[in-house]
C-alpha cells in the first residue's frame, strides 16, 4: 500500500504539520520506510540512525517527514523503517519519541 493511501498532512495540536493515519493500524504493523538523501548534518526533517558506532542522516522526503515528537509515541523507527507500537485509529497523529536529547 502506498504512503498517500496510508497518511495524510495537517495541522498538528502539537508543533506545525502533523503526519496522520487514513486508516486504522494494529501494534507491530509495518508503516513505511523514511526515505530521502544521506547527510552529514542536522535540519529540518532530517532523521538520525546509529548503526553501530556510526550515525547516519536522511533527510525525509516523503511524507513520514511529518512525524512530530510524543513522550507516549504510537510508532517507532527501526532503522528507517517505521513499525506501530501502539494500536492506531483513523485520524490519529502518528507520533515517535525523539529521545532523551530532544
Amino acid at each position: 500500500m502506498k504512503l498517500s493511501q496510508k497518511f495524510y498532512v495537517s495541522d498538528s495540536s502539537i508543533h506545525g504539520k502533523g503526519l496522520f493515519a487514513k486508516i486504522q493500524f494494529k501494534k507491530g504493523s509495518f508503516l513505511g520506510t523514511f526515505k530521502g538523501p544521506e547527510v552529514s548534518s542536522n535540519g529540518s526533517h532530517v532523521l538520525w540512525v546509529q548503526r553501530g558506532k556510526t550515525w547516519t542522516g536522511r533527510r525525509g522526503h516523503n511524507v513520514l517527514r511529518y512525524i512530530n515528537h510524543s513522550k507516549r509515541p504510537r510508532a517507532a523507527f527501526d532503522g528507517f523503517e517505521l513499525y506501530v507500537v501502539a494500536d492506531i485509529r483513523a485520524h490519529d497523529e502518528i507520533t515517535i519519541d525523539y529521545g532523551e536529547e530532544f
